[in-house]
């Protein structure tokens, strides 16, 4: 299964655990992310669903969904962002500062059609999703 890690939200209170590595990892520029995580990029890590594990404070994760695909967690104390879930996916976006013990290796920009922050860093850049996951696949200049 891998090495398993634990994070926690800003104060503590919940603990999240990952078992084995990521499915992927890179930034996400829509304005629904931005907006979310009041940056102007946001940065994902991608685990199957059953290998994310709430070891602590299950009760106290909130949960917002704007829409049916993301079912964004929060710590009701701090509010502190910890992850969301993508149900059409099976994927948990554990957010990279969550796990400060997972390194950090992005591998590509998706929703880079939206960037406010343009990226020049040689990964790919994604009009809106990898054609895997229900996407045009399309490409973007830096």
């Amino acid at each position: 299964m891998g090495k398993t890690q634990t994070g926690r939200c800003f104060c503590g209170a919940v603990e999240v655990e990952v078992t084995g590595d990521p499915e992927g990892m890179g930034y996400c520029h829509c304005g629904s992310c931005r907006s979310w995580s009041a940056g102007p990029v946001n940065a994902f890590t991608l685990f199957k669903n059953e290998n994310v594990k709430v070891t602590k404070g299950a009760d106290d994760i909130g949960h917002f969904m704007k829409t049916e695909r993301s079912d964004r967690q929060f710590c009701t104390k701090c509010g502190g962002h910890l992850m969301t879930y993508h149900p059409h996916w099976g994927l948990m976006d554990v957010y990279a500062a969550t796990i400060p013990s997972q390194k950090f290796a992005p591998g590509v920009h998706v929703n880079y059609a939206e960037t406010v922050l343009p990226m020049k860093d040689g990964l790919p850049k994604l009009k809106d999703f990898p054609s895997e996951l229900g996407g045009s696949g399309e490409s973007m200049p830096e």
